[in-house]
């Protein structure tokens, strides 16, 4: 067990365009999302809630503390993505939490992107305005 408090655990996350690469170590519960606060990362608290999940559904806030790159996509898609690097590395770290991230929902990718745009509409499902004259 002394030799995990020195380890460092690793996770990738994924949502629509965002790709998140999680560390997890023994701390104080301090998240850092590319090397701000996440206070002053995410501007809405809804967010910085949907990355707090895997670590309340565990009971482990103030047991880890968590270093974030997160690139691309949008600020919600950032966040999901965090999400589920955290759930991955959370299991790196321990395999009995695997089942309780698992009933939540926390290791499952997001399937769901951005549509392609189809040809002889404005966009994926847009059509162009009718006219009848």
């Amino acid at each position: 067990m002394a030799k995990k408090a020195a380890e460092k655990f690793y996770g990738t996350g994924r949502r629509k365009k965002s790709i998140a690469r999680v560390y997890i170590m023994p701390g104080k519960g301090n998240i850092t999302v590319n090397k701000r606060d996440i206070e002053e990362y995410f501007g809405m608290e809804t967010l910085k809630v949907v990355v707090r999940q895997p670590l309340v559904a565990l009971n482990a806030t103030d047991k880890f503390d968590v270093i974030v790159t997160v690139k691309g996509g949008g600020t919600t898609g950032q966040a999901g993505a965090i999400r589920h690097g955290l759930a991955r590395a959370l299991v790196k770290a321990d395999e009995d939490n695997r089942q309780i991230l698992k009933k939540e929902g926390y290791l499952t990718r997001d399937p769901r992107m951005k549509e392609r745009k189809k040809y002889g509409l404005k966009a994926a499902r847009r059509a162009p305005q009718f006219s009848k004259r």
